[in-house]
């Protein structure tokens, strides 16, 4: 009767000692997850903006066209009501002549170079200057009926289609005019306010600023963090093992970078644009929550890194005989199928177009993946040596 053998019978080390190996790494691993979340915390406002800038980005895209439609207060031109007392048609072609007008005002008693506002302050006599557009012909008529004609001036004929613009000095005008100014600049400051990511909660913001701290500080420290892991492990293989992780591993981790770096600079604009487009169809303004925005911009990318990995698993499966080149070659309709729903459930968002932007991707990573199963062919580790 064989007696039981123990797993680490043939080890340098005993079960004990590799659990002390084991505690050290691991202590010596959150040292250095420690550090990184500390400088995230440190940097954690630019990690932010960065994270945000996609979002941003296309809410100002979103916005151009709204921001380009000039507010005239509901139809309101202080121009055009101003010229309304010199003429009842309102055509103003373009600028010929220029003349200086000044027209008193009835509110307020002019006894110096300056006046005051509707706020109070005093503004200088320039400030009352304010820029007039009036048809030609028609204040000539005006001038004519005015004055009759003991002065000569010319046949309103002549000036038709030109036009005299009147330097006017008001300071009720002008007031008016500064108003409306500040009201357009408010109002262009609050749509683009309505248009930036938004917190529910009083700690909202605190809460994320942490999380994303966490998240950078885990990424910042994630190459200390698998060397402690490579030093525990490395222990325990065989040297061609170890050769196989030097090498399949920075690739591994090539393809995740790769696939993140995809999503956040191809997908993330054609995503949002395509998603923000049905706002603009549907007439609402889109209110994005900040935590939700950072939520999805840390799993997007991820899941774009992880997917990226296929050639990786396919050659993992062709090494312990599970499928060989041909098989993959054969079932490649089924392949395409199979990346076609993956696609659906590995994008959060859903929609067609970071759908399709994953799926072309993993079509060109599959063929590279048989043709990595091609190049490294070798003997398979679980087929028997068959004599002749």
């Amino acid at each position: 009767m064989s007696q039981s053998k123990d797993l680490f019978d043939d080890s340098s080390m005993t079960f004990g000692e590799h659990l002390e190996v084991l505690r050290v790494h691991i202590i010596k691993g959150l040292f250095g997850l420690v550090i990184g979340v500390i400088v995230a915390l440190i940097f954690g406002h630019q990690i932010i903006a960065f994270i945000r800038q996609p979002i941003d980005n296309a809410l100002q895209s979103y916005a151009i066209p709204a921001a380009s439609q000039e507010d005239d207060l509901g139809g309101f031109n202080i121009w055009d009501y101003t010229s309304s007392f010199f003429s009842s048609d309102d055509e103003t072609p373009a600028n010929d002549v220029t003349s200086d007008v000044e027209i008193p005002d009835s509110t307020a008693t002019k006894t110096d170079s300056s006046s005051s506002s509707a706020d109070g302050t005093k503004t200088s006599a320039e400030d009352d200057l304010i820029e007039l557009t009036l048809p030609a012909d028609r204040l000539i008529n005006s001038l004519r009926r005015a004055l009759g004609d003991s002065i000569p001036l010319p046949t309103a004929e002549s000036l038709k289609g030109k036009t005299v613009p009147l330097i006017v000095r008001s300071p009720l005008l002008a007031a008016l005019q500064r108003e409306i100014e500040l009201l357009q600049i408010d109002t262009q400051n609050l749509r683009a306010e309505q248009l930036k990511p938004v917190t529910l909660t009083v700690e909202e913001a605190f809460m994320t600023y942490l999380k994303v701290s966490f998240v950078a500080g885990l990424i910042l420290s994630s190459p200390w963090l698998f060397y402690q892991i490579w030093l525990f492990v490395a222990v325990g293989l065989y040297p061609h093992e170890r050769g196989y992780v030097k090498i399949y591993l920075p690739m591994s981790l090539g393809l995740f970078i790769t696939g993140a770096v995809f999503c956040y600079y191809a997908v993330f604009p054609l995503m949002l644009s395509f998603l923000l487009e049905y706002n603009r169809m549907l007439g609402v303004t889109p209110q994005i929550r900040l935590s939700e925005w950072i939520t999805f911009a840390i799993l997007f990318p991820a899941m774009f890194g992880i997917s990226f990995q296929l050639p990786l698993v396919m050659l993992f499966l062709e090494r312990i005989s599970i499928f060989d080149v041909q098989a993959y070659r054969e079932k490649r309709r089924i392949a395409i199928l199979t990346i076609a729903i993956a696609s659906m459930f590995l994008t959060p968002s859903g929609d067609p177009a970071s759908m399709t932007m994953m799926m072309i991707p993993l079509l060109l990573l599959y063929e590279l993946g048989i043709y990595l199963c091609k190049i490294t062919q070798s003997k398979k580790p679980f087929v028997d040596d068959v004599p002749a």
